[in-house]
């Protein structure tokens, strides 16, 4: 991990860029952390992931769904997937091919 002022990574982001595929690059605003450079995961899958869980939103969301588990608040997993299929199930009312 490599620590570098912010004037020293405007002059030189490419090489910053660069050092960051070793190891996250700590950047410094008037001495205090103010930014992470780290490296995008070759995988699209964990790119995804790695933007998830750094979405400040998305993390408020996912501890929330904790908090409602913990508080006996949750849905089975069966009861989940069973609710899951009755909604993408095709409705079959009067005139659909197979009514």
């Amino acid at each position: 991990m490599r620590i570098a002022p912010l004037a020293d990574v405007k002059a030189r982001f490419s090489s910053y860029v660069e050092q960051c595929r070793e190891g996250p690059v700590i950047v410094t605003k008037n001495g205090r952390p103010a930014a992470v450079l780290v490296a995008v995961p070759a995988d699209e899958g964990e790119l995804e992931r790695f933007v998830l869980a750094n979405t400040p939103r998305f993390r408020r969301l996912l501890e929330a769904g904790s908090r409602k588990i913990a508080g006996g608040q949750g849905v089975h997993h069966r009861d989940f997937w069973r609710r899951v299929g009755k909604r993408q199930r095709p409705s079959r009312g009067p005139g659909s091919p197979t009514a």
